[in-house]
């Protein structure tokens, strides 16, 4: 391809702009003639895995066929945003997971990824239709990440970005032209012999390389799941009032991690040191103050709570225990 060609400069511009508003990564797809995960997907949902989040469920048609969510789609721009933040690992507290004690990313990644389209927009020799997406919208973003080739998903089920680790966060921008497209980039399998994170999950929720069941996930029962909690789902959930870092934590891949070199999620150090205690005397108002703009508000107040009991609860099982 001609290096001066508009589509190649398009590109160039592009990536080069990412970095520059602080994504640690960035490519880009064609949507045409792509694999995608629809046979897992479908295996997921017959065997029950995915639990309650039945949005996977009525979402399978638009994410198999990205044309449904953006007619005339030609391109997926793919980026991912580190939140592996050094001031995290002197003071984080053990019950909440990292992602959780920084501002809610979806609107932090919304901004940068529009300012990244205005860029697009402004730099196309032609017309350009776009559609961010951010989580929500019913995208297969680690498999257009690996398309893209920014990264590659592990064996914990997360998508691991050379040199950053998984503690990042995924987003898109869907667009209906074509670009000079980086998947002669895709990196090896991260994981080879390595199985340190599915020895680690202490639920055994990691029930194959790449493979979870929801049902017994930390993270999914302390943020996703809306009722009470069994004996068995209260009991497995230990010390963990939000979240879990456990198949993270555990990775080669993010002890040597670098940094993030931005600053658009700032930790917030009121929430590094909540105790159960705390929690279950918060009133509404306290709660709002303390989590409003962060994803712990959306699991909203009963659910935190909830959470802060099971925790209360075994811990004095483990007392009585030891």
């Amino acid at each position: 391809m001609d290096p001066c060609s508009p589509k190649k400069t398009l590109t160039r511009t592009i990536l080069d702009h990412a970095l520059k508003l602080g994504f640690c990564a960035a490519g880009c797809s064609p949507v045409h003639g792509k694999k995608l995960p629809d046979r897992q997907l479908q295996s997921m949902i017959t065997q029950q895995r995915h639990a309650t989040m039945h949005y996977l469920e009525t979402s399978q048609q638009a994410r198999n066929n990205p044309e449904q969510l953006l007619p005339g789609i030609q391109t997926i721009v793919s980026v991912a945003l580190s939140y592996n933040h050094p001031q995290q690992h002197r003071a984080r507290t053990s019950f909440i997971s990292r992602y959780a004690t920084i501002p809610d990313y979806h609107r932090v990644m919304r901004h940068l990824l529009q300012q990244l389209l205005d860029v697009i927009t402004e730099n196309s020799p032609d017309p350009v239709n776009g559609l961010i997406c951010v989580d929500s919208t019913p995208v297969y973003e680690k498999t257009w990440a690996e398309h893209a080739g920014i990264g590659v998903t592990g064996n914990n089920t997360l998508c691991i970005i050379p040199g950053h680790g998984s503690y990042c966060f995924l987003g898109e921008i869907l667009l209906d032209i074509p670009l000079d497209c980086t998947t002669d980039r895709t990196p090896a399998d991260p994981c080879g012999e390595c199985r340190r994170c599915i020895d680690a999950c202490p639920t055994g929720a990691l029930i194959a390389p790449g493979t979870l069941d929801a049902r017994r996930c930390i993270s999914y029962l302390t943020i996703e799941h809306k009722d009470d909690f069994t004996p068995e789902e209260e009991e497995s959930i230990g010390t963990h009032l939000f979240g879990c870092d456990i198949c993270q934590d555990i990775c080669p891949h993010n002890h040597t991690a670098r940094p993030a070199a931005h600053n658009h999620l700032p930790q917030n150090d009121n929430l590094l040191n909540l105790t159960p205690e705390h929690i279950l005397q918060l009133t509404r108002s306290r709660f709002k103050t303390l989590f409003a703009g962060t994803p712990i508000y959306r699991t909203g107040l009963k659910r935190l709570k909830r959470n802060a009991q099971a925790v209360m609860n075994n811990r004095k099982i483990g007392d009585v225990l030891s």
